[in-house]
């Protein structure tokens, strides 16, 4: 799984650090950024609902072909 932020679309929301916690954070602006060393994890299942619950769209995760 390969998680994307489109930083110039974040607003800061939030709701993806609250929903996953464990892979997404807020830099110290606010805006969206992944906890370090999980750009490609596939091991949280929140993560699909991360995306979701932007207001935004400004997060997409798509699978990785191998």
């Amino acid at each position: 799984m390969h998680i994307d932020i489109d930083t110039d679309v974040c607003i800061g929301a939030g709701q993806c650090a609250l929903a996953a916690p464990g892979v997404f954070t807020q830099d110290d602006d606010g805006y969206s950024t992944l906890v370090p060393g999980r750009q490609d994890d596939a091991g949280d299942p929140m993560v699909r609902e991360a995306a979701r619950a932007c207001p935004v769209g400004a997060i997409t995760v798509s699978e990785t072909v191998r």
